[in-house]
């Protein structure tokens, strides 16, 4: 996920949370996307509320939401527990440190976490999406200090640029992945080190290359393995961090006087080819996309770019849609209105930034609201619900 979720950065501010060639083959996707939409976006908001089902509604909103939680282990009458086998959420996330803490959160060893994941998995009504970062290198979540072997980063394995080595390289991160239970891995990075002084990218080792035929190989590849293992991905940070000055975790960024449109290459390609199961979309300033919002919660990236233009018809990602960055200026129910509006459809709440065992209740209450008003549509949600369903295990 985007930065909200990576412990390991250490500067301070408020937060707009964003937040990997050939590989020794001749096989990459060189194919240009489509510029015909191949998806409906989504619908012009209109009042609908009779018979309204909101039982329904609730159980729909709720499959769309990935919640972390803190805990190494969990009883039936803990909040998270709860959230799974009653109000019927989507999916999880682990995360081995609290960013708020400094403290273990919910990965301490191989066996305990095995336990954890097993124990949510056996409340939930139906498919569990059980997601990590597991990127390879500093951004991983299973690693040596709690039991799980040592990993490259992206940047070493690009390097190499070899598809063997990054074949092998990926199964290494499948199996802590799969040993474990998990389903979902917002990994490949598929944002060009264009920038090598960018603190969040570039100095982590967390993008493969500046170039971007080394990027579509490797990418290619490490999604060959998760999907041979029957793990999920998701591309990041759509539409392109890689030339960013700053830290999103803890300042407001903004790309519009570094960004490319050669950002898009790997996305474009990774989808044309069909190696894409999801897109994570960072919420980054880009002025020349959206003057006035971030990409997370802009109809013109998520809906016109990313769905017409780029023609990904499948599930849109959010980063961690309580980065400070983003409700400070939109509270967490525009927040969310906007991002299911703009065409979002699997939502993370980290619960990184700030700690709110409520915060499925507030969201489940928003989107009723919403709906009642006519902020957003049955059909948005559905919509989002059908491509959701594509990401559960």
């Amino acid at each position: 996920m985007g930065l909200s979720r990576r412990h390991l950065l250490t500067a301070a501010g408020l937060s707009l949370t964003a937040g990997v060639t050939a590989c020794g083959s001749k096989n990459e996707p060189t194919g240009a996307a489509s510029s015909t939409p191949t998806s409906a976006g989504p619908t012009s908001p209109a009042p609908t509320t009779t018979g309204l089902d909101e039982a329904a509604l609730r159980r729909k909103v709720a499959s769309l939401l990935v919640v972390g939680f803190r805990g190494q282990t969990v009883t039936a009458d803990d909040w998270i527990v709860k959230a799974v086998r009653d109000q019927h959420i989507g999916g999880i996330i682990l995360f081995d440190t609290d960013q708020l803490t400094g403290r273990p959160r919910n990965i301490t060893s191989p066996a305990q976490v095995t336990q954890l994941v097993t124990t949510l998995r056996e409340a939930a009504p139906g498919p569990l999406i059980v997601s990590i970062d597991q990127e390879g290198g500093r951004i991983s979540r299973l690693n040596p200090g709690n039991g799980f072997p040592a990993s490259q980063s992206q940047a070493q394995v690009g390097a190499v640029n070899q598809a063997a080595h990054t074949t092998s390289w990926a199964e290494g991160l499948v199996r802590s992945m799969t040993s474990v239970g998990v389903t979902m891995n917002y990994a490949p990075v598929v944002d060009l080190a264009t920038n090598p002084d960018n603190p969040a990218i570039a100095k982590l080792g967390r993008s493969f290359s500046a170039d971007p035929n080394v990027v579509v190989g490797n990418a290619t590849e490490e999604i060959k393995v998760h999907r041979a293992n029957r793990i999920k991905t998701s591309i990041k940070h759509f539409p392109g961090f890689g030339s960013a000055t700053g830290n999103t975790d803890f300042d407001v960024v903004d790309v519009t006087g570094t960004w490319k449109r050669s950002d898009l290459i790997p996305f474009q390609r990774l989808i044309a080819a069909g190696t894409t199961d999801s897109v994570l979309v960072a919420h980054l300033l880009n002025r020349h996309l959206d003057p006035d919002k971030p990409m997370s919660l802009s109809r013109k990236v998520v809906d016109d770019l990313l769905r017409g233009e780029l023609g990904w018809t499948g599930p849109v990602v959010s980063d961690d849609m309580q980065a400070k960055g983003i409700t400070a200026k939109y509270g967490t129910a525009e927040a969310f209105t906007l991002a299911v509006q703009a065409g979002v459809d699997l939502l993370v709440y980290a619960n990184q930034q700030v700690y709110d065992p409520k915060i499925v209740t507030k969201i489940l209450d928003v989107a009723v609201d919403r709906v009642k008003r006519g902020d957003l549509t049955m059909a948005q949600i559905d919509a989002a619900v059908a491509r959701v369903d594509t990401l559960r295990p």
